[in-house]
């Protein structure tokens, strides 16, 4: 007899759809794209004073970089000036400047604290005097809420807060100081890091772009801060105001601020004004004035010396500072201007990320000068 062989059945093998394959690595993606921004999230907030000081100092690198070009390109006689000496000098006055300017702001914040415990027993009387047309409850109840704040705990953590601005300035000289060590050898990095000069040319087109834009940004919104901080500063001598010199520094910094930085500063204006004189009818005249600098500075001069150099959407503005102020705080909404300007451009020369820069700018027509696929394509077959 010839034995019977067992068939040995297999296991089928399902196959999984192609469409639910592609849905499964749609969600597998979109699930390590979370999981990558909440890692970055957690490394900014944790480093952010580190980053912070890189930021700023990556700024002002730029700021300086053209100073720099300009000064090596510069003859003494027959004799060129080294670049190294252009380096030197350029971190130098760097330097001298943050530390004046960090000094300045440190006295000025010494005064306002000590200004500030002066009027800490007549301010919750002041701010509730403001809402007496409301009835009495009402103003005894402003009374109540401006009387149980704890100014002095708040004036602990300003005043801690300001002791670390110092620190902050020197780690921002550091990093200027290597960055510019290391911007001599910066071209030949990018070469040898792409392989390709082509390529390596468009990444320092593009960083070119980002500095001068910046720069930009930068100089025209300081010369308006500064003319806005200095007629807040007359308007302030006028009236007579204590604070006068620190209304003036305090205007022109918040002004770095956009949309957002000129309403506090008016506020603060009035405030001050209103607490030392006691009057409405003085306080409405300081804040009228200072609102009316605030407006023809920030919404006609300001705009017209801009011009087309900052295309950004407002509601991006606003979205952007927003996130950065929540992620470094008031730092990060200095910051977050040249950070979204730096975005517009680079998004709108990589294809891909082409959309987000139509978000960002203010009509959807970001830098101009992206690679289309097609044509990153026709030039790798030439």
């Amino acid at each position: 007899m010839t034995p019977t062989r067992r068939r040995t059945t297999r296991p089928r093998q399902t196959r999984v759809p192609v469409q639910s394959r592609t849905q499964l690595d749609r969600v597998q993606t979109g699930a390590l794209v979370i999981i990558a921004f909440a890692v970055v999230l957690f490394l900014l907030v944790q480093a952010r004073f580190l980053l912070i000081s890189l930021a700023t100092a990556i700024v002002l690198f730029s700021l300086t970089s053209d100073a720099i070009n300009f000064i090596a390109r510069q003859k003494i006689g027959p004799i060129r000036v080294p670049n190294l000496v252009a380096s030197l000098t350029a971190l130098v006055l760097i330097s001298a400047a943050l530390l004046t300017t960090t000094s300045i702001i440190l006295s000025q914040i010494n005064t306002v604290l000590t200004t500030t415990l002066s009027y800490a027993e007549s301010a919750p009387k002041a701010v509730a005097a403001m809402f007496a047309w409301l009835g009495e409850d009402v103003e005894q109840a402003v009374f109540n809420s401006v009387g149980s704040i704890d100014v002095s705990s708040y004036l602990r953590s300003g005043a801690s807060q300001a002791g670390n601005l110092m620190s902050a300035t020197v780690l921002i000289i550091l990093f200027v100081g290597f960055l510019f060590a290391e911007r001599i050898w910066f071209s030949t990095k990018l070469v040898n890091f792409f392989g390709d000069e082509d390529q390596a040319e468009r990444v320092s087109q593009v960083m070119s772009t980002i500095i001068h834009r910046v720069n930009y940004y930068l100089l025209v919104k300081t010369l308006v801060s500064a003319v806005t901080g200095g007629m807040v500063y007359l308007v302030a001598q006028v009236f007579n105001l204590e604070l006068a010199a620190a209304l003036g520094i305090l205007t022109f910094v918040l002004n770095y601020i956009p949309n957002i930085g000129s309403i506090v500063a008016t506020v603060l204006v009035a405030l001050v004004a209103y607490v030392q004189i006691g009057q409405p009818a003085p306080t409405a005249a300081i804040f009228i004035a200072v609102g009316a600098i605030q407006f023809v500075n920030g919404s006609i001069i300001d705009p017209m010396l801009m011009g087309r150099a900052l295309r950004l959407s407002s509601f991006g503005i606003i979205i952007n500072l927003a996130f950065w102020g929540a992620v470094w705080g008031v730092p990060g909404m200095f910051l977050s201007v040249p950070i979204m300007v730096a975005m517009l451009i680079i998004c709108s020369q990589v294809p891909e990320l082409r959309p987000i820069a139509i978000l960002l700018s203010r009509q959807g027509l970001p830098e101009e000068g992206a690679m289309r696929p097609a044509q990153a394509s026709s030039d790798d077959d030439a």
